[in-house]
């Protein structure tokens, strides 16, 4: 297995490449023009975007491998592994990178919303799937970037290249958006066994032991990615899934409520609240009333 080297900056990671910089914050690699090179695995202090043309075999993305298909759009967050296994011996890549440095949209409108483009933090296995005319809208956001970056630097440099992007990235949103709708019945699918993950684990001992069920916990169960689940949810149903979680919670809790045998306290701690208070609070919030309240109407 190779090693994960540490990219800090688009030159470290152009001169990995073989790409030349034109500009310390930004570059748009052509992987057919340049020359064949070692492939790596990096931890990267810098955002990426990777269009494939081809299939390009088996990529590591954090912890896991997949075969990456081609004609797919996959964004990469600072901090993520992302790479291809070095086979010992140089390799000429396909496709397109977009590499950019988080300075690069500091103080600008993209700086301030770009934690709105979830799909950064995506799997491997979530990427974007681009029809023919997707592409074409891509790909002219990819060559408007390329032109400024050949253009000599001037005080309109960075506030079109950046316009650029955030295009790319409006556009890729309306495209999941779009993978969204036509996977339907894929989503159909882990929206039911999402509910059976919730059934399951509020019918078990885990409240008791680790507490509400975090979605971090029911996307590794479904294996997906929390903001792949999350926007996954909010598109099928307008809820969160933090949402769904809370009104499981509170289904559950009405159930156990006709049971008066058992104090609210108790009831609270075995949903996985610490504090009995939080769970008064949170389900008068959802339903009106305390739960105290809700037993004696009942």
């Amino acid at each position: 297995m190779s090693d994960v080297l540490k990219i800090h900056s688009v030159t470290e990671y152009n001169n990995l490449v073989g790409q030349e910089t034109l500009h310390p914050l930004v570059s748009v690699i052509d992987f057919s023009k340049v020359e064949p090179f070692y492939y790596f695995k990096a931890q990267m202090d810098v955002y990426a975007i990777f269009l494939k043309d081809i299939k390009c075999g088996n990529i590591t993305y954090g912890i896991n491998d997949y075969d990456y298909e081609e004609g797919t759009l996959l964004f990469i967050s600072p901090g993520q592994v992302y790479g291809v296994e070095d086979t010992g011996k140089k390799q000429q890549g396909s496709g397109t990178a977009i590499i950019f440095h988080p300075d690069l949209i500091h103080g600008t409108s993209l700086g301030k919303s770009i934690d709105e483009y979830t799909f950064f933090s995506y799997e491997v296995n979530e990427a974007l799937h681009l029809s023919a005319r997707e592409r074409v809208l891509i790909n002219q956001c990819i060559d408007n970037i390329k032109f400024e970056l050949q253009h000599a630097i001037d005080t309109h440099s960075k506030e079109l290249i950046v316009s650029y992007l955030e295009l790319f990235l409006k556009y890729s949103k309306r495209f999941y958006e779009r993978q969204f709708v036509t996977r339907n019945h894929v989503n159909k699918d882990v929206l039911a066994r999402f509910e059976h993950i919730l059934k399951d684990y509020f019918a078990s001992e885990q409240p008791l032991i680790s507490g509400l069920p975090s979605v971090r916990y029911c996307a590794n169960k479904l294996f997906i990615s929390p903001n792949y689940l999350g926007d996954l949810l909010k598109k099928e149903t307008g809820k969160s899934a933090q949402e769904h979680i809370q009104l499981k919670m509170i289904d559950v809790a009405k159930e156990k409520i006709y049971d008066t045998e058992k104090s609210i306290s108790e009831i609270a701690y075995e949903l996985g609240f610490k504090h009995p208070q939080h769970f008064t609070r949170m389900f008068k919030k959802q339903v009106g009333v305390s739960p105290n309240e809700y037993r004696n109407l009942n």
